[in-house]
């Protein structure tokens, strides 16, 4: 399995990570695909980074950095859109792509923060040293890193 940062992100190469999110009931890794078509997000702006798994060429697990678009100060960036394959999770993939993602915002950002509502992926966060915001509608979780 490899880590790789992308800049480029064929729709079929998370069709899969698509279908098997919106079957789970979530509808984020559907905003990705439609954001990245359409311009809107493609992780290319300063500080930003867009990161998958691969294995034998497949696209197994991603995850992203963005400036934060809920605050307006400066520093902050946010993890995006989380997601491992069910068959390939508690494989240290999840842990792998937040580590890059971290590693990479630690360059720009001084404060990484998050939002989730899946109770797995709050403990794999809290695992990594993210801990909980307290009263923000658009933060669950948040890291310092300066």
């Amino acid at each position: 399995m490899v880590i790789e940062r992308l800049s480029d992100l064929p729709s079929e190469s998370i069709d899969a990570l698509v279908a098997e999110s919106e079957q789970a009931g979530w509808r984020f890794m559907r905003r990705l695909a439609e954001e990245w078509a359409s311009g809107a997000n493609r992780f290319d702006g300063a500080g930003e980074a867009f990161f998958a798994a691969l294995l034998g060429g497949r696209v197994v697990g991603v995850c992203g950095l963005n400036v934060d678009p809920y605050t307006v100060a400066q520093g902050v960036g946010r993890v995006r859109h989380l997601y491992v394959l069910s068959a390939y999770r508690r494989l240290g993939i999840g842990r792998q792509l937040v580590g890059r993602v971290i590693e990479a915002a630690r360059a720009r950002f001084d404060i990484l923060r998050l939002s989730t509502q899946n109770p797995a992926a709050a403990q794999l966060y809290e695992r990594l040293g993210f801990h909980r915001c307290v009263g923000a509608a658009d933060c669950t979780h948040l890291m310092e890193l300066r």
